[in-house]
């Protein structure tokens, strides 16, 4: 558990790092790590190779001592002998003392100033057999490598030499220090490299980061550099082609958005004209149920009270002369209450429209209008003999071109106008045209006037209920055209304004 938490710490801690510090971090710790390895196996290696090569020199030494000293010591000429010691001493630096021991293993001739350390003589001894014997001592000074050679097979004594290993100590510390350098400025090296190498590995992954950021805020037209062809770049490839994906995808989005912004902005501009011609056409209902029944009161039933008061007369009468006279005054009161009544009928629906068809209304309904306003109109039809109209066909084209004439009485000021009805191929067409002051379609449908709006919108409801399309066409000083088409089989495309 504790060495699981340990390592917990230590990712977390290491995982803070950037990757740079990481690379660097590793590079240096390799540079070091070798440095250092080196440096000990150098150490190592130096000190046991130089450690043979002073005991070989020791032994040289020590042999060539006695050799020479044989003579000496049975001549008993103790000054050459210890001159020889002396030279032996001054000559190699490494010779740390040189002295000679009899073969009762007395000391003749020593180079130690004050006298020879006690113990020394004893430490180190050569067997019967033994052409020398090396002993390493363990002294103040340091080790000592203690050479004793037998001067004729000890017969004339021994000569005994200590090497100092100081020397040694001293170029083994030379050389660690050269290579300790060596490995310092190897190791600057390597934190150079490793900052150069992760410099050109970090860069690209550092503007990656920086560029997914700008795509978190929403900036898709950002785009990752590619500096190379490696794991890096193919990275960086497929970053941006992501980014170009998501930046499309961001925009179809966007204009989705918009579109359906636009669409519920049309559906509540439409719902509002909807509710508004709704409210039109219950008020028309009530103002059209008024004034029928103003006419049944104001001109019927005041006519039907004439008739009643003119048949009490007749009633009364006492002459055939005067009974006639009322007669005809009373037929004439009864011909204008039928007429009124009559016309009353046609206003609310034509009867010819259902006894005669769509053509002969129209022809009766402009001809009227005509006469009525003033305008000249031209009214042609063509390709509808023997053709059926569905009724609400026929209600629908008869009410779409009474209101364009409406409009073109009220609005247009207009001297002429033209009402075409024809068949083409598989759909019906009605065109009104006139010669009126016109209007900008886009402004009219577009502002805030109600009554005019509401005209056009409920023609073009109309025309939608039946599955037709009116178009409106029409500049100001060139006065107005409006096409309705319907589709025969009841299919049609809507409305447009």
């Amino acid at each position: 558990m504790r060495a699981g938490r340990l390592w917990a710490i230590f990712w977390s801690v290491a995982g803070a790092v950037s990757v740079r510090v990481k690379i660097m971090g590793i590079v240096l710790g390799l540079v070091l790590l070798l440095g250092l390895g080196v440096t000990l196996q150098v150490r190592l290696s130096m000190n046991a190779m130089l450690g043979d090569e002073l005991a070989k020199r020791g032994i040289s030494l020590t042999r060539d001592l006695a050799a020479r000293s044989a003579d000496l010591i049975l001549t008993n000429n103790t000054f050459v002998l210890y001159e020889l010691l002396r030279d032996t001493l001054e000559n190699n630096p490494d010779v740390r003392y040189a002295f000679i021991l009899d073969a009762s293993g007395n000391v003749l001739l020593h180079t130690f100033g004050t006298g020879l350390p006690v113990g020394l003589a004893e430490s180190n001894a050569v067997g019967p057999k033994e052409r020398y014997h090396l002993e390493v001592l363990d002294t103040e000074e340091g080790l000592i490598r203690d050479i004793a050679v037998p001067i004729l097979d000890g017969r004339a004594g021994t000569a005994r030499v200590g090497m100092s290993d100081r020397r040694l100590q001293g170029m083994l510390a030379a050389t660690t220090r050269q290579l300790l350098i060596a490995t310092a400025l190897v190791s600057l090296m390597g934190v150079v490299a490793a900052y150069l190498l992760t410099l050109v590995l970090t860069r690209p992954i550092q503007e990656l980061v920086e560029v997914t950021k700008a795509v978190v805020r929403g900036d898709w037209g950002r785009q990752s550099s590619v500096w190379a062809r490696d794991e890096i770049g193919h990275l960086s490839l497929a970053f941006n082609a992501m980014t170009q994906h998501l930046a499309l995808f961001n925009q179809q989005i966007l204009q989705s958005n918009k579109e359906l912004a636009a669409l519920n902005e049309e559906l509540q501009r439409k719902e509002e004209l909807r509710r508004q011609l709704l409210s039109k056409v219950i008020n028309a209902q009530e103002e059209e149920r008024k004034r029928i029944a103003r006419e049944l009161h104001d001109e019927t039933s005041q006519s039907i009270a004439s008739l009643m008061v003119g048949l009490k007369i007749i009633e009364g009468a006492t002459r055939l002369d005067e009974v006639k006279d009322k007669t005809a005054e009373l037929r004439s009161t009864a011909s204008r209450v039928l007429e009124g009544v009559h016309d009353l009928a046609l206003e609310l629906r034509p009867s010819v429209l259902d006894d005669l068809g769509l053509v002969e209304a129209l022809k009766r309904y402009v001809k009227e209008y005509s006469r009525k306003h003033g305008i000249e109109i031209d009214f042609h039809s063509s390709g509808l003999e023997g053709v059926a109209l569905p009724p609400e066909m026929e209600t629908s084209l008869y009410r779409i071109i009474q209101e364009a004439l409406t409009n073109v009485a009220r609005h247009a000021q207009a001297a002429t106008a033209s009402v075409l009805l024809e068949q083409r191929e598989d759909a019906m067409v009605a065109i009104i045209e006139d010669d009126g002051k016109g209007f900008n379609v886009k402004r009219v449908m577009g502002s805030r006037s109600k009554e005019r709006k509401l005209g056009l919108f409920g023609m073009q409801e109309r025309a939608s209920l039946i599955g037709g399309k009116l178009t409106i066409e029409s500049q100001p000083g060139l006065g107005t055209t409006v096409f309705v088409e319907v589709p025969l089989d009841g299919i049609g495309g809507g409305v447009d304004g």
